[in-house]
């Protein structure tokens, strides 16, 4: 152990003695290291972040279509189906939103318009929040009244001002004209990574109980396709299977794959194994700096062993083993990457708090950089490896002088 100690008190030693070279050589690996974590930690805040933004948004929905065999054999879902779906325990809310194109005129000008038309379940499963008055109830859509909802941006659109409760736009859809009574302004999300925008031209969205459409665009009983939000607690792949059940049950149609799902959850899996497919491209390109770095060890680390030639003969003269020869240029191989990869642990955690900071504030979002221990260590880890692999031949070379031969050098 005492031998061990004597080891490094000699590469400190050396380092500290030709310090510009020693942290020269280190910049490569600070570089690397510092790069890494910055890039690991960026990209898994960002995944974080946008986790649990879609959370909020689609956590523990299912999309519910129906198959070209079920719309060929019209066993398409009905208003009954969804009454029977909304019931099990699971479920919490049921949307088939449909959309069409129209027109309104208002004192603004004229507008194109999409009306969507959807259940008293939308807001829940939209996670709209409500700035002025309410979103339709269900008695709205049991008896198809004319009322609807739309954003506070799309109400200063058509009116210049969002306090329009009350108020009434009449839609024009072909031919046909009808009035609706705004119940309800939500409020735009003006943060986070899912953000609505809206440009000049861009039609305005109005959302209205399905059943207010039917005397425009006729039967509105029946559906292609369902968003169903399940209870978030519980495990979604299960809860998908029970819609399924019953959907098969109630056409009799088991077996014969009528009815296809899309479960949120393999879709966020899909889009962070994704996600981390890039982070780990991007920080292996990054990583190559640190072959480069360990390459500059290896090449001051020569260049020290032909310096300290005649050291290295006396040393050898005086009885010292080939073993401890070669410890001693490892032991400084490895202080100098441990330093740079302690340099840049510290580098790439300040690095990514900060670029963090500033796409935060740039793009009006909330990003915290996911710092792992695990990273940190893997880092400081891969950074000693790399001295102690690209110091080995210098060491080797160091300990296989002949004392002879190396003390004729000066």
């Amino acid at each position: 152990m005492s031998s061990f100690l004597e080891y490094i008190k000699m590469a400190v030693k050396n380092i500290m003695a030709n310090k510009g070279r020693s942290f020269l050589t280190m910049l490569g690996i600070i570089i690397g290291i510092a790069s890494v974590i910055a890039i690991v930690s960026i990209g898994e805040g960002t995944k974080n972040q946008m986790n649990s933004e879609i959370a909020d948004i689609g956590g523990g929905q299912i999309y519910i279509y129906c198959s070209e065999e079920a719309i060929s054999s019209e066993e398409w879902i009905t208003d009954e189906d969804v009454q029977a779906i909304r019931s099990l325990d699971e479920v919490e809310g049921v949307d088939m939103s449909e959309s069409y194109s129209a027109e309104t005129v208002t004192g603004k000008g004229n507008f194109n318009l999409t009306v969507t038309a959807q259940t008293q379940d939308a807001r829940m499963i939209n996670n709209d929040d409500m700035k002025h008055g309410s979103y339709f109830t269900e008695a709205d859509v049991l008896e198809g009244r004319n009322v609807c909802v739309l954003s506070d941006i799309d109400a200063r659109r058509l009116f210049g001002t969002d306090d329009v409760v009350g108020m009434y736009l009449d839609i024009t859809f072909f031919d046909m004209s009808k009035s609706f009574r705004i119940a309800g302004v939500t409020a735009h999300k003006e943060n986070g990574t899912f953000v609505s925008y809206t440009y000049d031209g861009m039609p305005v969205t109005i959302n209205v109980p399905y059943t207010s459409m039917s005397d425009l665009v006729g039967d509105t009983d029946y559906f292609f396709s369902l968003t169903v939000q399940l209870d978030k607690a519980l495990d979604s792949q299960e809860g998908a299977n029970k819609v399924i059940a019953l959907l098969e049950k109630r056409h009799q149609s088991a077996g014969e794959d009528y009815y296809q799902i899309e479960n949120f959850q393999d879709m966020l899996k899909s889009l962070n194994d994704m996600l981390n497919m890039v982070t780990a491209f991007i920080s292996f390109v990054a990583g190559i700096s640190l072959l480069v770095g360990g390459i500059g060890v290896m090449n001051i680390m020569l260049v020290s062993v032909t310096e300290r030639t005649r050291e290295i003969g006396i040393r050898k003269s005086l009885g010292a083993k080939t073993s401890s020869i070669m410890l001693q240029f490892l032991a400084e191989a490895a202080i100098l990457t441990a330093i740079g990869g302690i340099i840049g642990i510290v580098l790439g955690i300040a690095g990514g708090y900060g670029i963090c900071a500033v796409i935060s504030s740039s793009m009006d979002m909330q990003i915290s950089p996911g710092i792992r221990v695990s990273t940190v260590l893997t880092a400081t880890a891969f950074s000693c490896a790399v001295g102690v692999f690209f110091g080995i031949y210098p060491a080797r070379k160091a300990a296989k002088l002949s004392p002879i031969e190396a003390l004729r050098r000066n």
